[in-house]
């Protein structure tokens, strides 16, 4: 940073509160201002996470502008975590969604600290924002057609694991059965399937209920008019 920039670190956005990416950011304390959602700073301050506490929190939305350029910071609901953000450049075009919108790649392995629902939901958010260019944080590059077919993937999976779970299959079953082959190419397809899976069989198990037939009449009930 010192190379390309020769200025000193001025805002620091935590993406989530996940020791993988808020670890570290005291070496910016002396000049930074920290900013995270509201439910980040909680819980960076309740487990006591090795980085910088935030100075500031939001809700919802924020927006900095520094050296002539604007970051707009969104929550778009649950999804990894409960307080992950979407960093989006208007003028460079670009989104910044770390760890929950892979491009042509499946979710970490059993989908730790997941809320599904609200995941595609915010999925179905960040197609309606106007960018081109998609950057996941892990991986390669993409664009939004890369939102839609993840979308595509979570749903897929949900689909076809509930179907197991209808059918009475066993977590083992389901493991072998939901091959999920149209997503074969992808990037941990062969080490984070079976994972995800696990999560999405046990999600599922804990909201389904097997559809039960109306009792038959009592025999003699008195009948109507």
């Amino acid at each position: 940073m010192k190379k390309q920039f020769n200025q000193p670190v001025k805002y620091v956005a935590y993406s989530h509160d996940h020791p993988d990416h808020a670890s570290g950011g005291e070496v910016f304390a002396d000049t930074a201002i920290f900013v995270a959602h509201t439910r980040a700073k909680e819980v960076i301050v309740a487990e006591k996470r090795p980085t910088a506490v935030p100075n500031i929190t939001f809700s919802d939305n924020m927006t900095i502008e520094l050296g002539g350029k604007k970051v707009e910071l969104h929550y778009v609901g649950r999804n990894h975590s409960d307080n992950t953000l979407v960093a989006h450049f208007p003028a460079e075009r670009v989104i910044f969604t770390v760890d929950w919108i892979p491009v042509q790649g499946l979710p970490f392995r059993d989908m730790n600290d997941t809320y599904f629902e609200e995941w595609i939901e915010g999925l179905k958010r960040v197609e309606q924002m106007d960018f081109d260019i998609l950057a996941p944080g892990h991986g390669r590059l993409g664009k939004k057609d890369d939102v839609r077919a993840f979308r595509g993937y979570m749903e897929d999976l949900h689909r076809a694991t509930l179907e197991a779970v209808r059918a009475g299959k066993s977590i083992e079953q389901a493991k072998a059965d939901v091959t999920l082959e149209k997503y074969k190419d992808w990037g941990a397809y062969q080490a984070f399937r079976p994972l995800n899976i696990e999560f999405m069989y046990g999600h599922v198990k804990s909201h389904w209920r097997p559809s039960v037939p109306p009792a038959p009449a009592a025999s003699g009930a008195p009948k109507g008019n």
